[in-house]
């Protein structure tokens, strides 16, 4: 049986298992709260609490591992606590969930995964530093790494439409700032199509055909959702928190070419407005 330890089972990796349950894959997945733990029982997902739980014996029945938690400047926090379980595994397939923001500013330039990793942000160099590390690791213990770059995740509950819905959505402009952005069910895809076609050291960036101003994805929600389209506000004199500032810090629209190519996906959601278009359909 094909078994996934999934660490830090967030959202994306949620995405995934909802597409691998019913092919028949065991799926454990950890989580730091027992209500968490609860909720993902419910589900098919066999929860541990970690840390807390010892993952020798459970990595010892793994042959295929995804990691999503995100490092901090102490490194990364799976790597600092199991690095040599991981090394002694028998895996067939090695998943690091990182971001398009290793790439930094590009003054809404494209980049692909062979442009050099150039961070703006401390997050973006954190990543820098954990996709290092994890090639270090992959390289010395023989482990087939792969590693996604993933843009602006949204999907059911999360991205413009659900902040209309709670009033939290904001316009903010920044003259030519341009993100690129995935639906969450293409990132499940595509990890599902490099589990069945590994590609050990294979970096994949993970995003739509349809880079796009912040601003232009709010006014097409509202529109969708026959909601009033947020005033704009400028970039320079918006209230925001450190870490909403710092995304805007960073402009540029990514290539997907790799993923297509080698792994043959056809995304289900190219553009934003297909995505949108079918959560607002979905979520009446």
């Amino acid at each position: 049986m094909k078994t996934l330890l999934s660490l830090g089972h967030g959202y994306s990796a949620q995405a995934l298992a909802r597409l691998l349950l019913p092919q028949g894959w065991r799926i454990i997945a950890t989580t730091r709260t027992t209500g968490k733990a609860e909720a993902l029982a419910t589900t098919g997902v066999e929860p541990i609490l970690w840390p807390g739980t010892p993952l020798g014996p459970i990595m010892a029945e793994t042959t295929h591992l995804l990691t999503s938690i995100a490092p901090d400047d102490a490194g990364d926090p799976v790597l600092g606590a199991v690095a040599p379980l991981i090394s002694a595994a028998n895996l067939q397939w090695l998943g690091y969930l990182s971001t398009t923001g290793v790439y930094g500013d590009h003054g809404g330039g494209w980049v692909d995964e062979r442009t050099p990793l150039t961070p703006a942000t401390k997050r973006g160099q954190f990543r820098v530093a954990a996709e290092a590390s994890w090639q270090v690791l992959a390289q010395e213990a023989g482990l087939p790494l792969h590693i996604f770059r993933l843009a602006g995740i949204y999907g059911p509950g999360r991205g413009p439409l659900a902040k209309l819905r709670d009033g939290s959505a904001r316009r903010i402009v920044k003259p030519g700032q341009v993100f690129s952005r995935v639906h969450v069910d293409d990132i499940a895809q595509v990890l599902a199509a490099s589990m069945l076609r590994p590609l050990p050291g294979a970096i994949y960036n993970l995003c739509d055909d349809d880079p796009a101003a912040p601003e232009d994805v709010i006014a097409y929600a509202a529109e969708l959702l026959g909601l009033p389209i947020p005033k704009t506000e400028n970039w320079l004199n918006a209230e925001m928190s450190p870490m909403a500032r710092s995304f805007y810090a960073e402009s540029k629209r990514v290539r997907n070419d790799r993923i297509k190519t080698e792994l043959g996906i056809k995304l289900l959601y190219p553009s934003y407005r297909d995505g949108l278009t079918a959560l607002a359909q979905w979520e009446i």
